[in-house]
């Protein structure tokens, strides 16, 4: 529940890299990563409009077999449609 929390701070306080430290970090000290964890840091990258960092998790998550939920799609696509690289969105 702390790394959950913390992720969650990171995504409210707009520091999408700290989410991404802590998200990766996490294996390491046996917490598993699950949807919202990753759905937190996909969001946090949504704000700063880090798209090629919010598909890259995507893609992690489904890697690691990890159900990825309507909001991250959304939160992925949403990254793409900052960055304006629609075309990514698409994929």
């Amino acid at each position: 529940i702390t790394y959950g929390a913390a992720v969650s701070a990171c995504e409210k306080g707009d520091a999408w890299w700290h989410a991404l430290q802590l998200l990766h970090e996490m294996p390491h000290n046996v917490v598993e990563r699950d949807t919202i964890t990753y759905g937190s840091a996909v969001s946090a990258c949504e704000k700063s409009g880090e798209w090629c960092q919010a598909l890259q998790l995507l893609w992690e998550m489904g890697h690691d077999r990890v159900h990825r939920d309507t909001i991250t799609y959304n939160a992925a696509v949403s990254a793409c449609e900052k960055g304006r690289e629609w075309y990514q969105a698409l994929q």
